[in-house]
């Protein structure tokens, strides 16, 4: 649930909600869909630059998603909303490769990170 004292930000263009925007004593900060602090308290104006200037193009990146048996698995985001977060394991574009569908709690658990450099997350199937 998002608390009162947040304020939606969305983008000029098309109105899409980009985050949030949350007080933080005389100061801002800025807030992604995944439920995620952008670094740093700043003023409102940065705040809102912030989140203009990540977008939503990160979306569409490779997830992983730390297993509790260690397994990392690659994944992709479905669904982004306050009241859950959607991945399913990713399909390396196979036709024929099922998928798993994992329902995440808001925000977002740390075990759901982008990839570092040089790390092959795998499927659950290979």
């Amino acid at each position: 649930m998002i608390p009162d004292d947040w304020t939606e930000h969305r983008r000029a263009e098309d109105r899409e909600l980009l985050g949030w925007i949350r007080p933080e004593g005389d100061a801002w900060v800025a807030v992604n869909l995944l439920g995620r602090e952008v670094p740093g308290v700043v003023d409102w104006l940065d705040a809102e630059a912030s989140l203009d200037a990540i977008g939503l193009s990160w979306l569409a990146d490779k997830w992983v998603l730390d297993r509790e048996d260690g397994r990392a698995w690659a994944v992709r985001l479905v669904e982004v909303a306050p009241e859950r977060i959607v991945v399913k394991t990713d399909d390396f574009g196979a036709i024929d490769a099922s998928v798993e569908v994992i329902v995440l709690e808001w925000p977002a658990p740390r075990t759901l990170r982008h990839p570092e450099p040089g790390e092959h997350a795998v499927s659950p199937w290979g």
